[in-house]
């Protein structure tokens, strides 16, 4: 493995911008727009999004990992990961088409179903990339600047995605969402240089298939106890982020203001928070990456739940009161309160996938990281109860529920020991 320079950084992470500017549009702003009146009724709306998610994610968890690993023994001349970055990206285009055109809720769910297939099989082997082509020492500063380059797809996401879906163009969002998967996709294909693998175990697709969750993880416990701790911190996370925009629009807004009007503001509000969110991970992800090249990944890790569950607290007493005014722009609690969530994202997305790279065998990274989709999509099928929750419970049950996850996952830290020698000092 060479040393890299930066534009080797660059070709090699822009395709995170596009998978952060698809899920960050998807997840928070698009299908909650989507899922609401007359798609589906308003007492149940949370439930609905909470389906779709978590079916989608179900996929995602089994795909995700399938993909890497057959990558990780792919023969082809072009490489292992970027065939598979190709196809997937191509399939992407079809599905986010069905999803602008869908008019009904189940014709949205199997194009969003189909939609997690492809991206997944493009997803799985394309994480492979810096463990295959990153030195040991350096993946914590390829860490950060994958995450930074994630964070970009947040800030486009908060300036672009809200404000057209503020003013109804469900469609212009989608097809530029389509135009950055296709521009970054072909950026990473003409710009990275694999070697092709020359020889792969003997077994049929199949049975590649077959034997890819056959990981004795008791082999790698450490890895096991931080994929736990990842699954209940980020399932936090998700509960946060997944229903800001109706907490937005039912509590910050509330209901006596007519639908379509309390709509527009509650995609302007998760607009500007989601601003917020992305400049405060923008601070900290690439310092965090570098930082954790020389200090203890699973200290940062711990650093970011505390922070999460903090802010996640904090999210319950937020009603949008103004409290300082900076320049005409008002700080508000609620942008506060989501700069903590933020804080601790930016810390934990950065820290804990370096921490994850350092765990696993290089050999098979493929799969390996893919098997951690158990735990960062598994945290999406789970952040599902949320809806329920939300529906049945109201937004401080909600909010509790993502506070316990940061806490329980935090703690369960301590079972992972850190490899003394992948320690830089």
């Amino acid at each position: 493995m060479k040393k890299l320079r930066l534009l080797d950084h660059l070709n090699l992470n822009v395709y995170w911008f596009a998978l952060s500017y698809l899920w960050n549009s998807m997840g928070p702003i698009i299908l909650p727009n989507l899922i609401s009146p007359p798609l589906v009724a308003e007492s149940i709306k949370g439930s609905a999004l909470g389906l779709l998610s978590s079916v989608g994610l179900v996929l995602a968890i089994i795909v995700q990992p399938v993909a890497g690993f057959v990558s990780d023994r792919s023969t082809s001349r072009f490489g292992r990961r970027r065939p598979y970055l190709v196809f997937g990206t191509l399939f992407d285009l079809v599905f986010l088409l069905g999803i602008a055109l869908a008019r009904s809720y189940w014709l949205l769910f199997l194009a969003y179903f189909l939609l997690q297939f492809t991206s997944n099989v493009a997803h799985g082997p394309y994480q492979g990339l810096i463990p295959d082509l990153v030195p040991e020492r350096s993946r914590g500063t390829a860490s950060g600047i994958k995450q930074f380059a994630e964070i970009v797809g947040i800030i486009v996401t908060s300036l672009v995605t809200a404000q057209l879906m503020k003013n109804g163009q469900t469609l212009t969002a989608i097809l530029l969402i389509m135009g950055v998967l296709t521009v970054t996709m072909l950026i990473t294909v003409f710009g990275v240089h694999e070697e092709p693998l020359r020889e792969a175990p003997h077994e049929s697709l199949w049975q590649t298939v077959l034997n890819t969750f056959n990981v004795d993880l008791r082999q790698y416990p450490d890895y096991f106890w931080l994929l736990v701790s990842r699954l209940l911190i980020v399932t936090g996370m998700n509960l946060v982020r997944n229903y800001a925009l109706y907490f937005i629009a039912d509590v910050v807004i509330g209901p006596g203001v007519p639908q379509v009007e309390r709509m527009a503001r509650a995609n302007d509000l998760t607009g500007s928070l989601l601003a917020i969110l992305a400049v405060t991970i923008a601070i900290t992800a690439l310092p965090t990456g570098i930082l954790s090249d020389r200090i203890s990944k699973k200290l940062l890790v711990a650093i970011s739940g505390v922070l999460g569950a903090i802010g996640a607290f904090l999210m319950i007493f937020a009603h949008g009161r103004t409290l300082l005014m900076l320049g005409g722009f008002a700080i508000t609690d609620l942008l506060v309160f989501g700069s903590i969530v933020g804080l601790s994202a930016g810390i934990f997305l950065s820290a804990n996938w370096a921490l994850a790279t350092d765990l696993i065998p290089v050999e098979e990274s493929g799969r390996y990281l893919g098997i951690s989709n158990l735990a960062t999509a598994g945290a999406g099928v789970i952040a599902g109860i949320g809806g329920p929750i939300r529906d049945v419970m109201g937004y401080t049950a909600l909010f509790l529920s993502a506070c316990v996850c940061y806490v329980v996952g935090t703690l369960l830290l301590a079972k992972v020991r850190e490899r003394p020698r992948l320690l830089n000092t």
